[in-house]
């Protein structure tokens, strides 16, 4: 699922990865706004809210939501940057970048008991969130070829209409890859929001021991990439012996 790109990539390896990791990100954005009042997962809003801040003169606000805007594209640039320089093939390409993200998800879920509100905690808190999603963004970005994207929807809105428009054409209704992209965007909105309703419901009852959640996600993401993989060569090698 992770480390097949390229040609070595189906229709089925982008709907599991859009299926865990848009849960995934759909939990840490609503878990992430109820806990720090901030969404998580974009920088569409923090770009609007900096037009805001600036135009109204609140200098550390400004510098805050700057700062987070850097942070998700440093998140994303880390990820791109060290998948290049390793390989897209190769295991540890990918369970690096996860486990930072797995490591970041663990801090705040310890620490997070601690957080008073105030600006700094606020700024640290949110920003790491804001750099773990710019990772996994670029992650899956890179892993589909830009066909997955899991931690916005507005991108996916837009793709899911120029799909179903080319669907009403004549001659367009019984196109397979026009309809396997609908549900692999169909897939993406649904277990985005699905993420979000669960991290809500959880962060209320359990606060930021629900940060647990989206680490177990990306936990089994990694066991089941390494074990489809194992199973792969097993029977490669059965094969070549026979």
């Amino acid at each position: 699922m992770l480390r097949h790109t390229g040609e070595k990539r189906s229709y089925r390896h982008n709907i599991r990865l859009a299926v865990l990791l848009s849960l995934n990100a759909g939990f840490i954005n609503a878990a992430g706004y109820l806990a720090f009042s901030v969404l998580t997962t974009n920088v569409t809003g923090h770009a609007a809210l900096l037009a805001v801040y600036i135009a109204g003169k609140n200098l550390w606000a400004a510098i805050m939501v700057a700062l987070w805007l850097c942070l998700f594209l440093l998140g994303a640039f880390s990820s791109g940057m060290y998948i290049s320089l390793v390989g897209k093939h190769k295991a540890i390409a990918y369970t690096v970048p996860i486990l930072f993200i797995i490591a970041i998800l663990l801090l705040v879920a310890i620490f997070g008991s601690r957080y008073n509100h105030s600006l700094p905690q606020t700024g640290l808190f949110a920003g790491s969130l804001l750099f773990a999603m710019g990772m996994q963004n670029a992650l899956v970005s890179m892993i589909s070829g830009s066909v997955v994207r899991t931690t916005h929807l507005t991108g996916m809105f837009t793709d899911l209409g120029i799909d179903l428009s080319a669907m009403v054409l004549p001659g367009n209704k019984t196109n397979p890859a026009i309809k396997q992209r609908i549900i692999l965007r169909l897939s993406i909105i649904g277990f985005f929001l699905t993420g979000g309703i669960i991290g809500g419901i959880l962060f209320s009852k359990f606060l930021f021991f629900s940060f647990y959640v989206p680490v177990s996600i990306l936990l089994v993401t990694l066991f089941y990439d390494y074990l489809t993989n194992w199973l792969s060569n097993t029977n490669t090698n059965l094969q070549t012996k026979i």
